[in-house]
This record gives C-alpha cells, structure tokens and sequence, in this order.
C-alpha cells in the first residue's frame, strides 16, 4: 500500500507538505499541491480511514435510522428517494452511511449503543416511531442528529411543508367545484396531524363543513386500508364527489375499489394523491398530487447534519421546510 512517506520520496518534499497537500492546507504553493495530488494519484494512493480517524477525531460515518411499520424498507418510494439523496450529498462531503439497527450480530441492543459501537460522527432519523424509548434516548444523548418529518425540541429537523401542500391540493379540488371532499389519512404522526389540521382549515376557510364520517384512518403505504376506508366512504347515503388518498401507492387500493365497483375516475368520482412519486404519473388517468421535493429533503438532511459536526460552536438547531409542488392530473372533475 503507498503511503504518505513513498509520496514525499517521489516528489522529494517532506511528509508534512505531502499531508497539508492532500488535505487542502492553504500554506503551502498551488504548484506544490497541485504536484503533489497528481503524484499522489498516479501513485494510487488512497487515505487510511483509521489514522484519518485518530487525527481528526472522526469516522466520517454517518448513521441512519430508518424503520417503517409497514415493512417496505427502501421500496418506499418516498423514503429512498430522500435517503438516495441523502447518501449522495453525504458522499461528495466524503462521508460513509451506517444504518443503524437493534443488534450487532446475535447481541441485541439500542440505537444509541449501535451508534457507539459504529462510532458515527453523527445521525440521521428519517422514518422511525419517534416515540420509542430508545430513539428518545439517542436524541436526547449529545450525537450530533437531524430527524426527517419530525420534530424534537433543540434538534434540527427537515420538515416537508405538509401544510401548505395539503392547502393547495384541498383548494385546488375547491376551485374545481367540489364540496363534498372526503380525507383518507395516514396513522397518528405529526405529519398527519399537520395535514389533517390544513384540511379541515382550509375546507372551513371556503365554507365547507366536513361530516365526521368523510373523514378515515389507513396506514401509509398500505392499499389494502386504503380500499376498506374508500368502500365505507362509497357505502355513505351521501358519498363524496372526492376523495383525498393518504399517499400516492396506497391510493391503488382506492382505485381498484372504485373500479370493482363500476365507478369511473373522474367522472363518477375524483380522487388525488400525495407524494407526487413515478406511479402517480403513469396511472390511467394521470393522479391529480402533491409532489413532496425528496431531492432537497435529503440534501439539507445531508448539510445540516455535516454543519453540526463539523463546526458545532457556530451551528444551532434549526427547523428547514421544504414546499411541494401540485401536481395537475386528469383524476379531478371540474363540476359545474
């Protein structure tokens, strides 16, 4: 393996100015460090983790806790779109990604323990019950850690702004003519809380009073609950004009429930979306949506929790909102 020492016999410069060279210092000439990484380079020479480790005081490991109770894991579209970028914007900083789990081969233990053993500079919380003693125990330890869609006091979280995208999807099917909007939403998190609390005041601000019975409960990311909640909604003396599904991959559930049931969308029936993922695109016809910016979810996710590390005297916990677009589909009618 070429180390430091080979490099500054080559290029004959002590190991000093081959270390400051490699790693960016300012004082030592341009020409110097430029001769110094092309030697380096052709040299194949590649840093060793571990005594770049002892010297800075880091792992540049990054570690993620991401468990959902559906058990879809990375095929949540939504997730791993956010976690891709997450990793890519983590990458080009020249940091590694460690998920983090309950056990270390046989040996069980927390999040926080995982996260010692691995010795991760810092942490990402991107879908977890964040209400679960051992995650309340690692936010509360002094890792350095951002949490996604979720919001803990004196942390710093990225927040989707489901506010304002459930205000414009509800207003849009407003400006269409609807009245009668039943809501299909996620389990008890505070996302939904957000997006239930914008439906009911954006449908108030209108004029609207919502009937409790046009309001369901069904999992994320679970069509099957999806298709009970849209067949109690369809089986109303006075059934919705529109319905509003939890997310775009449970809304299959819906569809394939007003299908079996001979309704077609949207001219029996509206309906729309939220995440804004590839499927909502090409589904016949094309689903009316929210489209949730994962790209720069994951990428600020990436930076603040890099600025914690990397300069903790200067960076403060800080709360990031990321606004979503409407995506326009052909799923809603325009009544009269």
């Amino acid at each position: 393996m070429v180390s430091i020492k080979d490099i500054s016999n080559k290029c004959n410069v002590s190991v000093a100015t081959v270390s400051k060279a490699l790693n960016g210092h300012r004082d030592i000439s341009e020409a110097t460090r430029k001769m110094v990484c092309k030697m380096a380079k052709e040299m194949g020479y590649l840093p060793n983790s571990a005594a770049r480790a002892l010297k800075t005081n880091r792992t540049y490991n990054l570690g993620v806790l991401f468990s959902d109770d559906t058990q879809s894991g990375l095929t949540h579209e939504y997730f791993s779109q956010v976690l891709d970028k997450f990793k890519v914007q983590a990458e080009s900083s020249g940091y590694d990604i460690t998920f983090i789990n309950h056990n270390i081969g046989n040996k069980p233990m927390s999040y926080y323990e995982h996260c010692q053993y691995r010795g991760v500079d810092g942490v990402c919380i991107a879908c977890i019950n964040f209400t679960a003693p051992d995650v309340i125990e690692l936010v509360n330890s002094n890792l350095p850690l951002v949490t996604i869609d979720h919001q803990f006091n004196n942390r710093t979280a990225i927040l989707s702004d489901n506010v304002q995208g459930i205000k414009d999807l509800v207003q849009h099917v407003i400006d269409m003519g609807h009245r009668k909007i039943a809501f299909i939403h996620g389990e008890g998190t505070g996302v939904t809380e957000n997006r239930l609390a914008s439906f009911y005041r954006t449908c108030m601000e209108n004029g609207i009073e919502i009937p409790p019975a046009y309001v369901k409960e069904a999992r994320y990311h679970k069509p099957k609950d999806t298709a009970k909640a849209t067949r109690e909604l369809l089986e109303l003396p006075q059934r919705p004009t529109c319905i509003m599904f939890p997310d775009d991959f449970s809304s299959i559930g819906g569809l394939n429930e007003l299908k079996e049931m001979g309704l077609s969308i949207p001219e029996d029936i509206s309906v729309t979306g939220y995440d804004g993922i590839y499927l909502s695109r090409v589904l016949d016809p094309k689903l009316t949506t929210l489209r949730q910016d994962t790209d720069m979810l994951g990428k600020q996710a990436a930076i603040k929790l890099i600025d914690l590390i990397e300069r903790p005297r200067t960076t403060l916990p800080e709360t990031v909102i990321v606004k979503g677009q409407l995506l326009e589909g052909c799923s809603v009618k325009k009544l009269l």
